[in-house]
């Protein structure tokens, strides 16, 4: 007897699958399968010829699938294997045979009850798919023997090895002055001050190995390190402050991720902590962190509409970006190409895409309030601010209710009654409410008036469509509100009642009509309303009878005149709260947490094309298995991936930082694609040293001596002398580094280099490169003296204030607020600042883990001619002529030491004091920042 019934899941529809099953008995894969593939299937799909990527002459390339990332079969369910869908011709676009004409129905319904039955492949049933690879960035991490030399530190004899095979050497030691600009300006972002070059000056002629160690030591320990660092950080996940899209909102507190990254630095946090803590830091007391995951740019939900296929996109989008920032900047792997098919270089499956997808879940753009341990700076404020507030609010307890303004919320406090029904009775003919909640003391911060099946909500009007009174109780903030409307004198005004499935005791209801507007942006002309509703509460009483117990005209009129105190008791209350958002924990920028979804491969990237169920894991090729599954909670799925990111199962994390370390240190990376290690990226110039170095930072071994200690004859290479042990320290390994021969060696071009080695790749001359635009900018400002040092806090703004859809519009990149370093300026996605954008600084749109260097006019008319730079010579001019005590040679000295850190030659000063007779010191301070000298590092 047969029976045609399977059905498949094809873009969100469901498609008969017209099959037979031909009779109770098993089917024999030798007899009946293995001739339709051979004769059907294996001449564009077998061991000679793979069309798309696909085999089909083995259980485990069945399974796993072809480019596409469909896995052909699923055992036990033909509905779901990609194999019964083409040949089926469901889509005609995937109809296989591709020429030729449909299966016969009968060879169609064995296949179909051959898959139903387990896919039975005699001797191939304990083989699964597997995905292997031989390229160099996926094998395990070892740590090679660096070969003898002369030199003691290991990176140097690395290196030495390679050029001795091209017949060079290192070049000759740096000058001083080359050496304290080159190592402050790679450590810190500021080049040094004539004060710190005349002091080191002094100290390299006692003895130049310990004035150079304990320069490197006070540049280390500056806090100006986290700050340069922090931005080489930030330019790798393309984070800024405004989402990118149409609209480009303002993303409200975003910096406190920006000041999370600069402490991590500063306080050389361990980096496997610090991965840790920006892909779980809502489970380990550093909720902050998270804003690495929300880092990359989105288009807003208002922008996205409401039709659901458009809703479904948007979310998957959003995912992708993730995608690009977990990828590339933790693991140096473009993730995202596999999104829509198996990866075209790398060996990512789409199922690897999705399943990476599942880990995060339960992230959504958006705002939250981050999750601090209690020794954290502002949780230490929070408590303090607390213990000041509680005193007045137990005072005006005993005067009856009250209402705070939270800013994005409403919160009215009232003497605790137990009821089982509440009903709002508003005195306004419109309301819009996002979100109306209620509290008791016993329950904490649990929303009693959120929806549950125990719960029954009405109101008035009721109102159908996308703003019902629903909406009121979701646990959705936003634009998805209840907006009632009633005529202005019409006899019934808009009123909520909620019944509770059982009496509760409540004291405190919020309201909002749009918090996420005012948690997530709160920088437009255009703010939302924050209601200020006058309502009455009523509670139901034992006898079924409503009661009123709260009244908004009685907590802010009539028991003011009762208690004359009230009032002073209220505005101590409120400057209280006030202080608490400006220097507590505050809502910010680091992405909320939803429910996770159950998570499916999309074909071809479509959401509206879901396949079969994928679970949180990484890839497969780096044993990415974290044995977890769909009702896993979101938090630890996302802790359990940050343990295996930086385990021993992935050989990429070490391997990615210690590259970056590299690259930042001598212009470019050892594998140059920083964030690229797949076939498609550069081969390393030095393997064998990227490997000891990844193993170093993993796991150190090189100890050395005490700091400050003399290390040995001048000019030769110091050994690594790391100020810890510590595993995983980024200070360590960036010592390391500066204190090699390598980096302290001259910059200056010989023939024979030149001629075998043009670029310097090999390193047998540290390679000059120009300065990024935050160098120049702030080096400026501190040769003027009015360079603003502090560190971290919210940025400044050099924009307006726009409507919602408007534009970015630049009003003032160079008063005296904007002193600050260029990290703190705010950074908004698709827009020119009109001088430093022209230096190649990020729009934060794309990664740029490795800045472009360009040449253009237009770097040289900043340089002269903008209001900054005019403003800034004119200072940095009458300072020279300040601080030298007059006299245009004296001033021309001064000049070039706060802008060159040097005296002029002979020649400078004839064509200086020439310049000047038409035009004045500032023109030659303008032509001394237009030099290489200036906007290069030596």
């Amino acid at each position: 007897m047969k029976n045609r019934f399977t059905l498949c899941w094809i873009n969100s529809s469901f498609f008969l699958l017209s099959f037979s099953l031909i009779s109770a008995d098993e089917i024999d894969f030798e007899k009946q399968i293995r001739p339709i593939l051979e004769n059907r299937c294996w001449h564009c799909h077998g061991e000679q010829e793979q069309e798309s990527g696909l085999r089909l002459d083995s259980r485990p390339n069945l399974l796993r699938g072809g480019d596409s990332g469909a896995s052909s079969v699923v055992p036990g369910q033909p509905e779901k294997s990609y194999l019964i869908e083409v040949i089926n011709h469901l889509d005609p676009e995937n109809a296989m045979p591709p020429d030729d004409d449909k299966l016969p129905q009968s060879e169609i319904d064995l296949l179909a009850q051959w898959v139903r039955e387990g896919a039975i492949w005699p001797g191939q049933m304990t083989a699964g798919p597997e995905e292997k690879s031989d390229h160099w960035s996926f094998q395990p991490v070892t740590r090679p023997k660096p070969v003898p030399s002369k030199f003691e530190s290991p990176v140097d004899s690395f290196l030495s090895q390679k050029l001795a095979q091209q017949g060079l050497d290192f070049s000759t030691p740096a000058d001083p002055l080359s050496l304290i600009r080159r190592v402050s300006i790679v450590l810190t972002g500021i080049a040094p001050t004539p004060e710190e070059v005349r002091d080191f000056r002094t100290a390299w002629t006692r003895n130049s190995d310990q004035a150079y160690i304990a320069l490197v030591d006070r540049l280390l320990d500056s806090e100006h390190f986290g700050e340069r660092w922090a931005q080489h950080w930030l330019d790798v996940i393309r984070w800024a402050e405004t989402n990118g899209s149409e609209a480009n909102l303002y993303r409200k507190n975003a910096w406190v991720y920006r000041d999370y990254v600069t402490r991590a630095f500063n306080q050389d946090k361990a980096y496997d902590q610090f991965i840790r803590e920006q892909l779980a830091g809502d489970s380990l007391g550093m909720g902050e962190a998270t804003g690495f995951l929300v880092a990359g740019p989105h288009v807003p939900a208002a922008t996205v509409g409401r039709e659901p296929a458009a809703i479904r996109q948007a979310r998957a989008d959003r995912m992708d970006e993730i995608m690009q920032t977990v990828g590339p900047a933790l693991m140096g792997i473009t993730v995202g190409c596999a999104r829509c098919h198996n990866h075209k270089f790398d060996p990512l499956t789409i199922r690897d895409y999705y399943s990476l997808t599942a880990v995060f879940q339960d992230i959504e753009f958006g705002s939250r309030l981050p999750e601090l341990a209690p020794d954290h700076p502002q949780r230490k404020i929070a408590d303090s601010i607390w213990n000041q507030i509680r005193p007045q609010r137990d005072q005006l307890r005993q005067m009856g209710g009250w209402e705070e303004d939270w800013g994005s919320y409403r919160e009215f406090h009232f003497p605790p009654v137990k009821t089982g029904a509440v009903r709002f009775r508003f005195q306004q003919p419109n309301v819009t409410l996002d979100e109306l909640e209620i509290f008791g003391s016993a329950t904490g911060e649990k929303n009693l008036a959120l929806r549950n099946p125990g719960l029954q909500l009405s109101g008035f009007p009721e109102i159908g469509g996308n703003n019902p009174v629903s909406r009121i109780n979701d646990g959705e903030y936003g634009t998805m509100a209840w907006r009632a409307r009633v005529e202005k004198n019409a006899p019934q005004k808009p009123w909520v009642l909620f019944r509770f499935h059982q009496p509760m005791s409540i004291d405190r209801i919020r309201m909002s009509n749009n918090r996420e507007y005012f948690e997530d942006t709160d920088y437009l002309t255009q703010k939302p309303f924050l209601a200020k509703y006058h309502f009455e509460l009523e509670v139901m009483t034992d006898g079924g009878k409503w009661k009123p117990w709260l009244g908004t005209w009685q907590i802010k009129n009539r028991l003011n005149e009762k208690h004359p105190q009230r009032k002073k008791i209220l505005a101590e209350t409120q400057r209280l709260i006030g202080l608490l958002q400006k220097q507590g924990p505050r809502p910010s920028y680091v992405g909320k947490l939803i429910r996770p979804a159950v998570t499916r491969i999309l074909m071809r990237g479509s959401p509206e094309n879901p396949r079969e169920e994928v679970q949180p894991a990484g890839p497969a090729i780096l044993n990415g298995n974290l044995k977890l599954g769909s009702a896993t909670p979101g938090a630890t799925r996302r802790l359990e991936f940050a343990n295996w990111m930086v385990s021993s199962q992935n050989p990429l994390t070490a391997r990615v930082m210690v590259n970056r370390i590299w690259h930042h240190v001598f212009g470019q990376g050892i594998v140059a694609t920083t964030s690229d290690f797949g076939k498609a990226g550069a081969r390393p110039t030095h393997p064998e040293l990227l490997d000891w170095l990844a193993a170093e930072f993993m796991t150190p071994t090189v100890l050395q001596s005490n700091r400050n200690e003399n290390p040995g004859e001048a000019g030769q290479a110091h050994p690594s002398n790391p100020p810890s042990s510590t595993p995983w320290s980024v200070k360590r390994m960036i010592r390391m580094l500066v204190l090699s021969r390598a980096f302290r060696q001259s910059s200056v071009p010989h023939p024979r280099g030149l001629e075998r080695d043009a670029t310097a790749t090999l390193l047998w001359r540290y390679p000059p490169k120009r300065v990024e635009a935050e160098v120049i900018r702030d080096s400026i400002l501190q040769a003027s003296g009015v360079l603003d040092r502090r560190i971290g806090g919210p940025g400044y703004r050099i924009h307006n204030i726009k409507k919602t859809y408007a534009q970015w519009e630049v009003l003032d990149n160079h008063g005296p607020a904007t002193w600050r370093r260029m990290l703190y300026q705010e950074r908004m996605r698709r827009v020119d600042d009109r001088i430093f954008t022209a230096f190649d600084f990020p729009d934060c749109g794309q990664v740029r883990a490795k800045r472009p260097v360009s040449t253009t006019p237009l770097q040289a008319l900043n340089l002269l001619n903008s209001p900054f730079v005019m403003d800034q010579t004119r200072r940095i001019a009458e300072r020279a002529v300040r601080e030298s005590g007059g006299g245009n040679r004296k001033a021309l000295e001064r000049l070039f030491e706060l802008v060159l850190a040097r005296q002029p030659s002979a020649e400078e000063i004839t064509a200086s004091l020439e310049l000047m007779k038409t035009g004045d010191l500032a023109a030659v301070c303008r032509a001394l920042i237009n030099t290489n000298e200036f906007a290069f590092l030596p």
